[in-house]
């Protein structure tokens, strides 16, 4: 299942459990944990946290939700930072990450929200905490299905690779046209409605085809166009997996989508899928720039360079960076639509 980014109150989310960042007493403390206690009904919660005090750093125990929607809490504990323990801070990091993944399996939860633990108080850089965040979920949900939510209050909680940032601001600088882009003619009504019937006859009409061809017309005949669309989404999508040597599950997963989805998308010839996730399985099969192109253009779809998210995507394509965890940090950052699920 998906792993998705939020700015969202996490005691107000309706998941099946949600994590504290916890300290090794069980005790109730400020900030997200404060939080948690007090919406929980702080004095419950301490009660059933005092009989399974003291944990290890690294380790996560499980609790009921009492007053939230999410059905447990599950308490983990993240590390102190230093400086002069990084490899050894990043293991228990990870640990309490990874431990509070099994507590929710060991108890049928099939959705899980998390802070970016460690990050506040605890005095771990934020960028390389969601690095260990990341990683230690991607890397669980290899082997299991779980609908996974990293929580943020506000940007300032959430920090991407500086590196990266500057990478991806001077592509935008570069390539987004938003502020000059060209005006297209639109078609006439009388144009329109010809062209209507002429897809009609080949049994391809849909509006969404019809609106992505606005441009493409100007460059080529409907001709070439039908030609285009002999073979369906979904047709291309299993000869793209097959040709790239992958299974289902690696590319649903790749691609950060729901199996049931992915399952919709495999039987039904005529499935249209959102652009999001058009782009997420041309992402998780690592396809070049045209062959993403490709893929869109039979969903009806098109990468714009007025659209700041396409104008992100097509550089993390071109630079053959397929990570999509860290494709969605970065649109997370600039406020775009996350990839997936």
């Amino acid at each position: 299942m998906p792993f998705t980014i939020v700015r969202q109150d996490i005691t107000k989310l309706k998941v099946d459990a949600i994590v504290n960042a916890a300290n090794t007493d069980l005790a109730m403390g400020g900030g997200v944990c404060g939080a948690i206690f007090k919406a929980a009904g702080a004095l419950e919660l301490q009660a059933a946290c005092d009989k399974l005090a003291p944990i290890k750093t690294g380790e996560a125990v499980i609790t009921p939700g009492f007053g939230l929607r999410a059905k447990f809490i599950i308490h983990a504990s993240g590390p102190v930072y230093s400086q002069r323990n990084k490899e050894q801070n990043e293991q228990l990091l990870r640990a309490a990450y990874t431990n509070s993944l099994k507590r929710a399996v060991e108890n049928n939860c099939i959705s899980i929200a998390f802070p970016l633990i460690s990050s506040g108080i605890y005095g771990y850089p934020k960028d390389e905490a969601l690095q260990v965040a990341t990683s230690a979920i991607q890397d669980f949900l290899k082997d299991y299905d779980l609908e996974v939510t990293l929580v943020v209050f506000d940007k300032s909680s959430f920090a991407v690779s500086r590196e990266l940032l500057g990478a991806v601001e001077s592509y935008i600088d570069e390539h987004f046209f938003e502020k000059h882009q060209i005006k297209r003619r639109q078609l006439l009504d009388a144009e329109k409605g010809a062209l209507e019937e002429a897809l009609e006859e080949e049994g391809i009409f849909s509006p969404k085809i019809l609106e992505s061809m606005q441009a493409p017309l100007a460059r080529a005949g409907i001709d070439d166009f039908v030609d285009n669309l002999d073979e369906p989404f979904s047709m291309t999508l299993l000869r793209l997996i097959d040709a790239k040597g992958k299974t289902d599950v690696e590319i649903y997963k790749r691609a950060n989508l729901d199996r049931k989805l992915f399952s919709k998308i495999r039987t039904s010839r005529n499935y249209m899928p959102s652009k999001r996730t058009a782009v997420g399985l041309a992402i998780a099969l690592e396809l070049s720039l045209d062959e993403t192109e490709d893929l869109l253009e039979r969903a009806g779809y098109a990468l714009s360079h007025s659209q700041k998210f396409d104008v992100i995507v097509e550089y993390f394509i071109v630079s053959g960076k397929y990570d999509i965890f860290e494709i969605n940090e970065v649109l997370f950052k600039y406020d775009q639509p996350l990839l997936g699920g």
